[in-house]
């Protein structure tokens, strides 16, 4: 009876949430939440020295992987790496609920993404960004295609490997948007031996708390995420990799690796996914129509 009540309160939580409404926090959520954001600081300032200490001697420093991995950690994941990441001239596209995402796949693979500009403004995130490589790319500056795509094929070469969120936004891992394909603009034509690879991120039942969606702010999410009681799985499903040339264009290439996290997310929720109630202007996606009985 318990546990029923509490899955009814984080329920009504997370409904909150996702109108907008701050979270409360627990006195010991709050113990939480100070901890772990000690750990990270102190993280950071015995990482970034030895990062900055490693660039004056070679390129690719392993410290950024480091802290991500550990930030993961930290803020409770327990990452699982089903199959094998490529380590080089991979293309990688996932699916996306959470800004834990990033450090995990980071964590686990070293990959740099392809993000917003915006986040590259925002204080101490955008820095830390930097630090891991990230393409940043303004989706609205139709003028500048041809100069993105040429940062992102410089970054394949570069990082050996990037990484896109085609979804355009955060759902709830439970449901899985169409993708959006002007990133993959960099695969017309496919650059020289480079693989594209399929993730499926699965955080289990615990994939709608962690997930950020509706109106719900960054800092309410993270205060959420860190002043949550115990640790949670996180799966990251490396899918098979398929050579890009050998699909007609952008399209057909994410529509393949739509296909394969599709169907790794159904057998790993061991449900059909389910229709994401929230509408999403950037990727064109309106929430479907609802019928509520009037009683």
């Amino acid at each position: 009876m318990a546990s029923a009540s509490r899955a009814t309160t984080d329920a009504e939580l997370r409904a909150a949430a996702a109108r907008g409404e701050p979270t409360p926090i627990s006195p010991m959520g709050w113990v939480r939440l100070c901890w772990r954001g000690l750990l990270l600081v102190l993280a950071l300032l015995v990482l970034t020295p030895l990062h900055y200490l490693f660039r004056t001697l070679a390129y690719g420093s392993p410290f950024p992987m480091y802290f991500l991995r550990f930030a993961a950690w930290v803020a409770g994941a327990r990452v699982k790496v089903v199959g094998t990441p490529l380590r080089r001239d991979v293309f990688f596209i996932a699916n996306h609920i959470s800004w834990i995402d990033i450090l995990a796949l980071a964590g686990a693979s070293g990959t740099a993404f392809v993000s917003k500009a915006e986040l590259g403004e925002v204080p101490v995130v955008g820095w830390l960004a930097r630090l891991n490589r990230t393409v940043f790319v303004k989706r609205e500056n139709r003028m500048g295609v041809a100069a993105q795509i040429n940062d992102l094929r410089e970054a394949l070469s570069d990082n050996w490997s990037v990484t896109v969120f085609p979804e355009g936004t955060v759902t709830d891992g439970q449901s899985l948007l169409p993708f959006k394909t002007s990133m993959l603009r960099v695969l017309e034509p496919p650059p020289a031996n480079v693989l594209v690879q399929p993730v499926m991120l699965h955080y289990g039942e615990v994939a709608e708390w962690i997930g950020w969606v509706g109106d719900e702010s960054g800092v309410n999410n993270a205060k959420r995420v860190l002043a949550r009681r115990g640790s949670y799985p996180l799966e990251l499903h490396f899918l098979e990799p398929f050579s890009p040339e050998d699909h007609h264009g952008r399209k057909a290439i994410a529509a393949e690796a739509r296909d394969r996290i599709e169907e790794a997310l159904v057998n790993a929720l061991g449900k059909p996914l389910r229709d994401f109630e929230f509408s999403v202007g950037p990727v064109r996606y309106t929430a479907p129509e609802r019928n509520i009985p009037i009683e």
